[in-house]
């Protein structure tokens, strides 16, 4: 148990993990201008955050848009373009 919980202390030191794992994401299809101009005509506002990452077996690009009185995320596919609300 204790050599287990150095091996994550040593990973967590050098900063592998997600970054790791980004390293491995496939390249997309759509660029990051083309997938924020995409959001930000579905949900207009300031986005506040956005990343390129693995959910539901789709690498897509994530983006927490700020609006009036509320967050909107908005997800575009990296491979399709296709769009999801969360």
């Amino acid at each position: 148990m204790r050599r287990h919980m150095q091996l994550l202390a040593v990973v967590a030191a050098l900063g592998v993990g997600s970054s790791a794992l980004a390293a491995k994401a496939p390249k997309p299809n759509i660029s990051m201008e083309k997938a924020t101009a995409m959001a930000l005509k579905l949900a207009p506002g300031r986005i506040i955050s956005s990343e390129y990452e693995k959910e539901g077996g789709v690498w897509r690009y994530s983006f927490d848009i700020q609006q009036k009185g509320n967050i909107q995320e908005i997800g575009i596919d990296g491979r399709t373009g296709s769009d999801r609300r969360e």
